[in-house]
């Protein structure tokens, strides 16, 4: 007898829903959408027996791939390969510093816990990275696209998003299974050839890949879009650098062409209600029951986070040459964490790591999904507090170069002003034509006055 979907669709119909309620009451208080739909899918899954509706993962598990898919995809639309390539030894200082401190971080943390060295790879990139998507709408929503420290965050974004493909390609092959050396390396190297591939077309293709995907047709551009992200998706998982790095990178080609802006409209939307079902998805297969046994590990990590983002914040600032106020913005942007640490979980998931990996991801992103966006709000407060008599000094600084600037200035005008009336007065006096004497002033020529000769 044929199965009815009725039953599972009116479930997800009532979780959206649920889920877009819980959001606007997040919104309010400034809590990102990514929290909400993973507690929406825990509340539901099959180890909360709580609740009233209980959906199974392997139901909705292919929309999920749709979901990790596009949002890879979308990731390597918004990469604007014209500014790394441009500005590329500045933004890998920031980013690479930025990366560099909170990785080596996460390796010492992940290998500390003893779950294998395989899961301390997957912690330690948990824990590297953060949520561009979160990043972007925290720059927004606090109207910080002005800010001096803006410039900064966004290019350590940017080399994150490289560091991103670069880090699943390598766990791709490491996660693979293959114990033989001469294999890893083979799968290594076809892993970057393979992304060095992709980025040669991205940044060399400008004239030939419009001409492949031009059409005035939305509904067949839309299909070819989907089409190829899904496929480059499949041909990442065949050539073992995961689905999420082939769709990032058909993405970043698509997003060098003229067609970025057309293919965002279209592929955005998409990628938020699939992505809905990605999150809601990995909520479905955390195990509450489980949090306990990884809550002191996630808190360590909470903290080793806040910590390691606030001195990798004031380094980068430094090597900008921003103050320690713009590091500490800085700082509570950059260490929300969200659909990476997910995505790397469910790879994991997939490789049959640990299930702790699981527990240890859905619970630290919830954590750090709530803090995250509370720090960021409250960071120039924080920073006054914590820099107050550095900022004065700073301002106090920059004052007094503003004064000697302007007195500088000032005589430099006085200065040129004396020598202008000067060289005036002697152009005048130059120029000044001579008139004959007066004859009532003084003798006339011969020294005689005109009718001086006659006495009569």
């Amino acid at each position: 007898m044929e199965h009815s979907i009725g039953p599972l669709l009116l479930t997800l119909g009532i979780l959206l829903i649920i889920a877009y309620a819980l959001g606007r009451l997040g919104r309010k208080v400034g809590l990102p959408a990514i929290p909400i739909y993973m507690l929406v899918g825990l509340v539901a899954s099959p180890h909360f027996p709580a609740f009233w509706l209980s959906v199974d993962s392997a139901e909705i598990e292919l929309v999920a791939v749709f979901g990790l898919i596009l949002l890879l995809f979308n990731l390597g639309i918004e990469f604007d390969l014209e500014e790394f390539t441009g500005n590329a030894w500045r933004l890998l200082a920031a980013g690479g510093s930025y990366i560099l401190i909170n990785m080596a971080g996460g390796l010492v943390f992940g290998s500390l816990l003893g779950w294998g060295s395989r899961e301390a790879l997957i912690v330690a990139g948990m824990t590297a990275t953060s949520s561009s998507a979160i990043v972007t709408k925290l720059l927004i929503e606090l109207r910080r696209l002005a800010n001096t420290e803006t410039p900064m965050i966004l290019g350590v974004t940017v080399v994150e998003d490289i560091f991103i493909a670069l880090y699943l390609a390598i766990v791709g092959v490491v996660l693979s299974g293959e114990s033989d050396l001469f294999w890893v390396i083979v799968k290594l190297i076809v892993a970057f050839v393979f992304l060095i591939a992709m980025f040669a077309v991205a940044r060399y293709g400008g004239g030939v890949v419009p001409r492949l995907v031009k059409t005035n047709d939305d509904e067949l551009f839309t299909v070819l879009f989907f089409g190829l992200a899904l496929l480059f998706a499949g041909i990442g998982e065949e050539l073992g650098v995961t689905d999420a790095i082939g769709a990032f990178l058909i993405g970043l080609i698509l997003g060098s062409t003229k067609f970025r802006h057309k293919i965002e409209a279209i592929a955005i939307p998409m990628r938020d209600v699939f992505g809905a079902f990605f999150f809601l998805n990995f909520g479905l297969t955390m195990d509450s029951s489980k949090f306990e046994a990884v809550l002191v590990p996630v808190l360590v990590a909470v903290v080793m986070t806040f910590v390691l983002n606030i001195i990798a914040g004031l380094v980068v600032a430094g090597l900008q040459g921003l103050g320690a106020r713009a590091g500490i913005n800085a700082a509570a942007i950059l260490v929300n964490r969200g659909e990476f640490a997910l995505i790397l979980a469910t790879i994991a998931a997939g490789a049959g790591l640990d299930d702790r990996v699981i527990a240890f991801a859905g619970l630290y992103v919830l954590i750090m999904a709530i803090l995250g966006p509370v720090f960021a709000g409250q960071s120039e407060r924080i920073g006054t507090v914590l820099y107050r008599k550095r900022i004065e000094q700073e301002k106090a600084e920059a004052e007094a170069a503003a004064v000697a600037e302007l007195e500088a200035r000032t005589g430099a005008i006085a200065v040129i002003s004396a020598d202008e009336a000067e060289a005036a007065r002697r152009t005048s006096a130059a120029e000044e034509p001579v008139v004959d004497a007066d004859p009532l002033d003084g003798p006339a020529e011969g020294g005689r006055k005109p009718g001086a000769g006659n006495d009569d």
